[in-house]
């Protein structure tokens, strides 16, 4: 099989589906402005262009939040796509309220107070969503959210995932399509929690290759015996593999225990037209 070939999308329908997704997900909510965090990275910058075509870049704030040892070419891209787009933004530093946690907490580990930064910042974008009139538009991906490389009630937190069911060499696709400026398409993915971090560091393998495993798992629905057989090492189908299963927990929402006839959740689990 030819996985590369089928990881191509047909971005100009993307585009369309995408955008028309964002605008029904807020209009539907009743609102008609949308709150991103803008790091600079790919899949934010990613997530502000489409929301700028669906909503009227008037309609869409940016919100960067740096923390201390974040790095300089982060804001700088992010203020680029600020200027590209013309979109409102705030700047609001998380150093200030992230510190007083960390000097009480001296032993906390590199994850601990990554995750205390990622859920800090989705505290800043919810609370300028209730300022700006907007929802929390999320910037993860399929292939993020399948790992479980996201922390929960930080960044995978947000009123809908447009890019959810895009994998990161997809994101890459559609972001090269719509013009997203060369700079932020060729650094390397990273959540810039701490100084030299990457994702693909921290994973552990590549993102090409983890997307076309994860294809093959997922979308194709290989055991891991026959996507080993595809060539991939076994040890690496083995820990992707566990890491599907063990982070479901977190692409889902609290489980509910069934007591009634209908139950949130279960039975009762879209949105009806009420006004009959």
């Amino acid at each position: 099989m030819d996985i590369s070939a089928r990881l191509q999308i047909n971005t100009a329908l993307a585009e369309k589906i995408l955008v028309g997704f964002i605008r029904d997900a807020v209009h539907k909510a009743g609102f008609q402005r949308g709150v991103i965090g803008l790091s600079g990275g790919l899949d934010s910058t990613l997530s502000a262009f489409l929301a700028a075509r669906a909503l009227g870049p008037e309609n869409v704030l940016a919100v960067r939040m740096p923390y201390a040892t974040s790095t300089p070419d982060s804001l700088a891209d992010a203020q680029a796509v600020i200027d590209a787009l013309g979109l409102p933004a705030l700047t609001i530093p998380i150093t200030p309220m992230v510190e007083p946690y960390f000097a009480a907490q001296p032993e906390m580990s590199a994850m601990r107070r990554g995750n205390v930064m990622a859920r800090m910042r989705m505290i800043v974008l919810y609370d300028q969503s209730a300022a700006f009139g907007g929802l929390v538009i999320g910037t993860s991906n399929k292939t993020e959210a399948l790992l479980g490389y996201t922390t929960i009630y930080g960044d995978s937190a947000a009123a809908f995932q447009p890019l959810g069911d895009l994998y990161k060499t997809q994101v890459r696709q559609l972001a090269a399509a719509l013009g997203v400026p060369p700079a932020i398409l060729a650094k390397p993915p990273s959540a810039d929690l701490w100084a030299g971090q990457t994702d693909e560091g921290e994973i552990g393998y590549t993102y090409t290759e983890l997307d076309k495993l994860l294809y093959l798992l997922v979308d194709a629905r290989y055991t891991p015996e026959e996507a080993a057989a595809e060539g991939f090492d076994p040890r690496m189908v083995t820990d992707v593999w566990r890491r599907v299963r063990a982070n479901h927990y977190k692409r889902t929402m609290p489980a509910v225990a069934k007591l009634s006839q209908r139950t949130v959740g279960h039975d009762f689990l879209y949105l009806r037209d009420w006004s009959g």
